[in-house]
C-alpha cells in the first residue's frame, strides 16, 4: 500500500498544494498528516486529494476547532498519539512528537512522527519503521518535503517540494 505522509506545513499553502499534487500523482491510497497544519484556511487545498486523510494535531495548531471541522469531509483528525490500521492491515502509530511514544509498548508496524522538521527513517530492534517526513513548509530549513511510504517492504522515499514547484 502506498501512503503519502506530510507534516509541519505551518500554513504554507503553495507547498500544501504541491504535496497534494505529489500524493495524487503517486496514486497514494491514504495520506497521513502528522501535525502542525496551524489554521483552518490550510484545509481547503487538501480537498483535492484523491484518497482519505488521517491526521493528528501538532503542538502549534492555532485553530483546532476550525481544523477539526474542515477535516470532517477529508477523513479524521485526533489528538496524538493514536493507532490506525490501514486497508492492508499495517498498524500505524501516529503522533507529532516522538517523545510521546517512547514509553509506549503497544503493537505497531510503523510510527509516523514529525516536530523536528527534519526528514528521517529508521528501524528499531523489533524491525518497526519510524518515519518523519520533514517539514512541508520549508520555513525552518528551506527543504520542504513529504514522504511516500510503501507498507511493503516498509520503506519510504522523500520528495522535495521546491523541486516540484520550481521554487528555490
Amino acid at each position: 500500500m502506498r501512503i503519502g505522509v506530510f507534516a509541519d506545513s505551518h500554513d504554507h499553502l503553495d507547498y500544501i498544494r504541491a504535496a497534494v499534487r505529489v500524493f495524487n500523482r503517486e496514486e497514494c491510497e491514504l495520506v497521513v498528516f502528522v501535525g502542525d497544519l496551524v489554521s483552518s484556511f490550510a484545509v481547503p487545498p487538501l480537498r483535492q486529494l484523491k484518497c482519505p486523510v488521517i491526521a493528528c494535531f501538532g503542538d502549534n495548531e492555532g485553530n483546532k476547532l476550525g481544523v477539526a471541522a474542515g477535516f470532517k469531509i477529508l477523513g479524521c483528525i485526533g489528538e496524538p498519539p493514536f493507532c490506525a490500521k490501514t486497508a492492508d492491515g499495517t498498524r500505524l502509530l501516529i503522533t507529532h512528537m516522538l517523545s510521546h511514544v517512547k514509553q509506549l509498548e503497544g503493537e505497531f508496524d510503523i510510527c509516523l512522527y514529525a516536530h523536528t522538521h527534519k526528514p528521517e527513517q529508521w528501524h528499531d530492534a523489533r524491525g518497526r519503521l519510524f518515519l518523519n517526513p520533514g517539514e512541508t513548509s520549508g520555513w525552518s530549513f528551506g527543504k520542504p518535503s513529504v514522504a511516500i511510504l510503501e507498507t511493503e517492504p516498509r520503506t519510504a522515499r522523500f520528495v522535495l517540494l521546491n523541486e516540484e514547484t520550481g521554487a528555490m
